[in-house]
């Protein structure tokens, strides 16, 4: 009866013509940013949430607004996929597989629309499942302490590093760099400033946002400048757009046994949507055996992964909302929304700001459904955004970059802080360094500090406290599993890569 009351609530704020048009708003411009190749939900997302200060958005306005963005990314990721088979994100590397000869078999229509309702069904699926785990794992998060939280903290490191990197080394030197500048700024305990250099900007530390624009959003604009100065141009024609009712038949337990798959994926915190994907198409295509021609341009090669990283996109707000802890990196993004909008997301969130959780919640089951209903007839339209030449999608970007971080701060600093970082980005990606460790760190690194700190305190020094309860014991064993468990995967992740060659 709680939910029940409680999913009123949040209707009753997410079908206000304000909020619903904001949710419209976010699926449209998330479903062209993830239409982009190479953008993707991430910074997609750090590119947009300047806007929410300009604009002065409230705390549930501006999630909405993002966490749309964020589902509508997932959704337009499979378009460049599918037609030009280049994953608009990570995740949607695994649609390329099926989805791209079903684009040369003169398919490319059935495709788009069959990946539009299994993204549908996963990311539907996967808010049901957020609506049911949230208010339940918000109540287990009370039995947490600071030797709890700091294991967690370690897991997510720990799982994203495994995730988010082909070298373990590299992981853990990018998270190691995102706990450094975490630590920049005058220490809380001491007064004393550690790591400013004598500059009293930074006597505040570095605001999370700055470097999450710079690290993705200027970033990309340097790779734009390197390699995409010519006008994209579709791989594949695109002819009439129908509805495939008897592919979508055939592929409705894939579809359910995928989003399950994926949602899992997507609580785990660091997985994401991209390992998601992967369990969703490796699990159907080990179902299908040989006779199911995964890798050929079959229904299920294309349903499988989408409904698998749409799910985990819906699973990875979960830790996120009743743990503080990003399940991905664009929660980490949206988790650094939160903190500058003064919200704590743990478990206290549901009983102290109800209407922002339950507002979010009611928001996505309607943004799902506007996705749906928005993808299938415009589906032409999303495609000749794959065209926008590269000297009108630079300018954009660049602009909604600095005006946003310049109306929140007001610093110049900032701003030349941002440009530092997305060089930083630039060079670390060049390096291969993953940069989602670094926005994790300077995330958490605080609040990790700040459990070591209390962990210590109430065990005047005893470093076995850390290990004094199994949920912490449990933790720190999944900790290592995770951290250890992709090298051992890595073969079996280049597979599916060397199918579509």
């Amino acid at each position: 009866m709680d939910i029940m009351s409680n999913l009123a609530l949040g209707f009753s704020i997410a079908l206000s013509p304000y909020t619903l048009m904001l949710a419209v708003v976010g699926c449209f411009l998330g479903t062209i940013i993830g239409a982009l190749p190479g953008l993707g939900p991430s910074n997609g997302v750090a590119i947009l949430i300047p806007i929410t200060f300009t604009l002065g958005l409230d705390a549930t306005s501006a999630l909405v607004l993002m966490t749309s963005v964020y589902y509508g990314a997932m959704y337009g990721g499979r378009i460049s996929s599918i037609l030009l088979n280049i994953p608009g994100d990570e995740p949607a590397l695994m649609t390329t597989l099926d989805g791209y000869p079903m684009a040369k078999q003169g398919r490319a229509g059935d495709a788009l629309v069959l990946s539009g309702v299994a993204s549908f069904v996963g990311a539907f699926l996967a808010t049901i499942g957020l609506l049911i785990m949230a208010p339940w794992l918000a109540q287990v998060a009370y039995l947490f302490g600071p030797a709890e939280y700091f294991a967690l903290y370690l897991l997510a490191f720990c799982t994203l590093g495994g995730v988010a990197s082909n070298n373990q080394a590299k992981a853990a030197i990018a998270s190691c760099l995102g706990l450094g500048i975490a630590m920049i700024g005058v220490d809380d305990n001491s007064g004393l400033p550690r790591l400013t250099g004598g500059n009293m900007h930074l006597a505040d530390g570095i605001d999370f946002l700055v470097a999450i624009v710079g690290l993705f959003a200027i970033a990309e604009v340097f790779f734009f400048i390197e390699g995409h100065g010519k006008n994209s141009s579709i791989g594949v024609k695109l002819e009439k757009v129908v509805v495939p009712w008897r592919d979508i038949w055939l592929v409705k337990w894939t579809m359910l046994r995928a989003s399950l798959l994926g949602f899992v994926a997507g609580i785990l915190p660091g997985a994401g949507a991209s390992l998601g994907s992967f369990l969703a198409y490796m699990s159907e295509k080990s179902i299908a055996g040989k006779e199911g021609g995964f890798g050929t341009g079959v229904a299920k090669g294309v349903a499988a992964p989408e409904s698998g990283n749409n799910a985990a996109a819906g699973g990875a707000l979960v830790p996120m909302l009743t743990l503080g802890v990003p399940g991905s990196g664009t929660t980490a993004v949206l988790l650094a929304l939160l903190m500058t909008l003064n919200i704590t997301p743990g478990p206290t969130l549901f009983t102290d700001r109800p209407e922002v959780v339950w507002g979010l919640i009611a928001s996505l089951l309607i943004a799902n459904v506007v996705l749906l209903l928005m993808n299938v007839p415009l589906v032409k339209f999303f495609v000749r955004i794959l065209m926008v030449p590269a000297w009108i999608l630079l300018p954009g970007v660049t602009m909604i970059s600095f005006v946003g971080i310049y109306s929140l701060s007001g610093s110049y600093f900032d701003l030349l802080l941002m440009v530092a970082f997305g060089a930083l980005g630039y060079v670390l990606r060049k390096l291969d360094v993953p940069t989602v460790p670094v926005i994790l760190g300077i995330l958490l690194g605080g609040h990790m500090e700040d459990a070591l700190r209390r962990a210590m305190v109430l065990s005047d020094g005893d470093a076995l406290y850390l290990f004094s309860s199994p949920i912490a014991i449990g933790f720190w064993i999944a900790a290592v599993l995770g951290f250890v468990a992709p090298m051992f995967l890595r073969g079996v992740l280049a597979k599916p890569q060397r199918v579509s060659d």
